[in-house]
């Protein structure tokens, strides 16, 4: 396999580390973060981003996993290596990216061209994503580590999913700190791009990204199962799509033969973004957009004494950390007090969380309680997590958990 030159040869040193029993225990059942204060001892005073660092056990001095040192983040290792020691080269990151692909195949045979290559720490890839939409590859970069290993990564991407170009985009912390060796964010680093808005299929439903400008890569692909099945739903049916963004649901359900659908989103280049989603695909139900904060147009909505057959509710995150654990669990609680009061008696009200410090468990708890506490009583449809591209291989991987709830 050719490999590309996108970078100069950046040097690497390998690195010895001991560990706290407490993190050495952590990464014997394979968890794939060391953090900065769980390191004993370290063989070298200073460790630059992308060098090898190899974990021995304190009784044995046994191999117990390597990984990648990063300087920048408190999450001092990055593991991607566990229990049988391995050569971090090319034929490494073949095995690796061609596990990843065997595992997203059957999502390929349902007319779908967008899906999630490399989901970072769940593909033993930490801070790497990769997502195609149709023949673009985008690449994310959320860690500096892996600039030593773009030349290998990119041409056994390019090789293994088929693509023809390649954009690369950078996190706010390698836009801001740390060497990128001349790389910069929406920059096509292979192939040629005739627009930055990419027209892709989701089980053939057409949608577009713009993978220079778009929030991640250009669409969220996270989601993808739990908008086919609101498309399976909607039939005949009357939709509201509550912080829509792209319209991802609101499509679907237009495409599923949905007579009304209304787009909300505080973000009116968003709604936009919904129209021309649903423009792509040959749809007959009315579709309209309403511009407002999520709670105060679900609040107008009920002053206005509506109601929909199905309200999908799949706000952002709403605690990306431990301070806002409380003030996420009052919102989720909010959206559900207040959806529930915008469905038609054996209507379904679908809530969504991709807050990953808020575990299903309590999200699904909080969405019940309340809508019990509506006086309304509901049956479960289905809890549904996350789709066949985005699989979980530890606890914190785990972010998206979707209810289902028939309305009595």
């Amino acid at each position: 396999m050719p490999i590309m030159n996108i970078l100069e040869n950046i040097p690497t040193k390998r690195i010895a580390v001991k560990l706290k029993p407490s993190a050495e225990k952590m990464v014997k059942r394979g968890h794939p973060w060391i953090f900065q204060d769980s390191i004993t001892k370290l063989n070298v005073d200073d460790g630059n981003a992308g060098d090898l660092v190899i974990i021995y056990d304190n009784k044995k001095n046994n191999f117990l996993a390597c990984g990648l040192y990063d300087p920048y983040s408190p999450i001092r290792v990055k593991l991607i290596q566990f229990k049988k020691s391995a050569q971090i080269n090319d034929a490494w990151f073949v095995s690796k990216i061609s596990e990843a692909y065997e595992i997203r195949k059957s999502l390929l045979e349902t007319d779908t061209n967008s899906y999630r290559l490399i989901y970072g720490e769940n593909d033993n890839l930490p801070g790497l994503i990769a997502d195609v939409y149709d023949h673009v590859l985008v690449v994310k970069l959320y860690s500096h580590i892996w600039f030593p290993y773009l030349n290998w990564i990119i041409s056994i991407l390019i090789e293994i999913s088929g693509c023809k170009t390649v954009v690369l985009r950078l996190s706010r912390l390698l836009q801001t700190k740390g060497e990128t060796f001349g790389l910069h964010d929406g920059q096509v680093i292979f192939g040629t791009l005739d627009s930055e808005v990419v027209i892709f299929r989701e089980y053939s439903v057409l949608f577009s990204a713009n993978v220079i400008k778009g929030h991640k890569t250009g669409y969220f692909l996270d989601h993808r199962h739990n908008r086919k099945r609101v498309g399976e739903l909607a039939k005949g049916k009357t939709v509201l799509d509550v912080f829509s963004y792209a319209g991802g649901f609101s499509v679907h359900a237009l495409k599923g033969g949905a007579k009304d659908v209304i787009s909300l989103d505080i973000s009116r280049q968003a709604l936009e973004m919904a129209q021309n989603n649903a423009s792509l695909n040959n749809v007959k139900g009315n579709h309209s957009i309403m511009v407002a904060d999520a709670f105060e147009g679900l609040q107008s909505l009920i002053n206005q004494k509506k109601q929909f057959d199905i309200v999908v509710i799949d706000p952002p995150s709403f605690a990306k950390r431990e301070s806002e654990i409380l003030k996420a669990k009052n919102s989720y609680a909010r959206l559900a007090r207040l959806g529930v009061q915008l469905v038609v008696p054996n209507g379904i009200l679908i809530l969504a969380s991709c807050s990953s410090r808020v575990i299903a468990e309590e999200f699904f708890e909080i969405s019940e309680e309340n809508i019990l506490a509506s006086g309304r009583y509901f049956s479960i449809l289905e809890k549904t997590k996350h789709d066949i591209d985005h699989p979980i291989t530890f606890p914190e991987g785990a972010y998206l958990k979707c209810g289902y709830y028939k309305i009595k």
